[in-house]
């Protein structure tokens, strides 16, 4: 009886299926064994064959070709960070560096780098920085990652001042906190799609009690309205800020702050929405980019000069869908050895979509995005309050005069 349940089982289980498979009826093309066993099927062998010689010919492959996307998991998903994407072509050619012309510019570069101060090259999301200069530690504020907080000079002296007058405002507070700025030559910097080209910079909010909320809380609830919209106003007043990226619900707070102590309701509209704009990922700090102009245009300058220079000739190439590394290197007229020496790119690594590559170049770049010319708009200055009626001591009564 047991062997008759387990025949029936073979016929009208999933064994069926390879039963009937192993059958002459089925496998017309197939080669009994000596001992007497199932058929090899040869037309499925061949298609496996082929199968397991594909993957491993696309494997040998793999680092001339563009792999999936992988998502960010930090602030870097903001496209509001983009700025090769948005930026716009403003002013005359030269303002900031009149005092250097072509030849002595050139000279410079090729002679003595060091003199020309912070080079802020490209765009903050596809550029680097020459020359950096690190953010010290101070009193005011603290510095979490000094392996990422260099930027160019500018930068930090804006982010200085800015600190400064938070501490003098409130001296009893605790330090800013301020954590990514960018690496030592700028570049790519993970998780960020900006932070490159040495005016981004990542300041910390300030808490009430200073006390942090737990993780996901929301936290427009535990912000320090006061020194946080210090900071804000520090920034906007006193400083030449490009952007600044916060969350909506934060700015919601700050806004209604700043009409609480008596802040211009038409003044606080021409930066809110605008200077200051929403951007997710950004519940727990603010993400500042500033002008720097004479950095940006000697960088501008440059650019078209960096041949003088064969240690610091490179660009940035960001992997697109199709991408290969001889195609790459082709675009820039140099060798695919060239740019997996310069990325450390092994045999077998897989390029990724929005990967960002640095290219070394043998000569001038006629294909590297070039930013438009700069020119700092003016400061949001706030109103002179008007004078009321207490405080007029005589002359005419600004709240009585007329036309006449």
């Amino acid at each position: 009886m047991y062997q008759d349940s387990f025949a029936n089982s073979l016929k009208q289980g999933p064994w069926a299926k390879v039963r009937a498979f192993t059958t002459r009826h089925v496998c017309r093309n197939s080669y009994w064994t000596q001992g007497g066993g199932s058929p090899v099927c040869w037309a499925p062998m061949r298609l496996a064959l082929t199968a397991v010689l594909f993957l491993a010919a696309a494997r040998v492959s793999a680092q001339e070709t563009v792999g999936e996307p992988q998502e960010s998991v930090g602030e870097g998903d903001a496209p509001e960070e983009a700025e090769s994407r948005m930026v716009q072509p403003i002013g005359p050619d030269l303002l900031y560096t009149r005092d250097l012309p072509d030849d002595e510019l050139a000279r410079k570069l090729r002679d003595d780098l060091p003199s020309l101060g912070s080079i802020s090259i490209g765009f903050a999301d596809r550029g680097r920085v020459l020359n950096a200069v690190q953010m010290p530690q101070d009193s005011a504020w603290i510095v979490e990652r000094p392996a990422y907080a260099f930027a160019t000079r500018e930068t930090v002296d804006a982010l200085m001042l800015v600190f400064r007058s938070v501490r003098k405002r409130f001296p009893d507070s605790t330090p800013a906190r301020l954590s990514h700025m960018g690496t030592k030559d700028g570049g790519y910097l993970r998780p960020h799609r900006s932070h490159q080209s040495g005016r981004d910079a990542d300041i910390g909010l300030f808490y009430r009690g200073d006390r942090f909320p737990p993780r996901g809380a929301p936290r427009e609830r535990s912000i320090d309205p006061a020194r946080n919209w210090a900071l804000i106003r520090a920034l906007i007043t006193e400083t030449d800020v490009q952007l600044i990226l916060v969350d909506q619900g934060i700015q919601d707070v700050l806004r209604k702050h700043a009409l609480a102590i008596g802040e211009d309701p038409r003044w606080l509209s021409q930066f809110f929405g605008g200077l200051v704009k929403h951007a997710r990922r950004h519940r727990d700090h603010f993400h500042v980019r500033f002008y720097a102009p004479r950095a940006q245009e000697l960088g501008r300058r440059i650019q078209p000069l960096l041949a003088l220079r064969p240690d610091q000739n490179r660009t940035v190439h960001v992997v697109r869908t199709g991408n290969t590394l001889t195609q790459i290197a082709t675009k820039y007229s140099t060798s695919v050895a060239a740019v997996r020496k310069a990325n450390g790119l092994q045999g077998r690594t897989l390029l990724k979509l929005g990967q960002h590559l640095m290219i070394p170049l043998r000569g001038t770049c006629t294909s590297c995005p070039l930013p438009p010319p700069v020119a700092v708009p003016p400061r949001f200055v706030p109103p002179d309050p008007l004078p009321s009626v207490e405080s007029w001591l005589g002359g005419i009564n600004p709240e009585m005069a007329t036309a006449e």
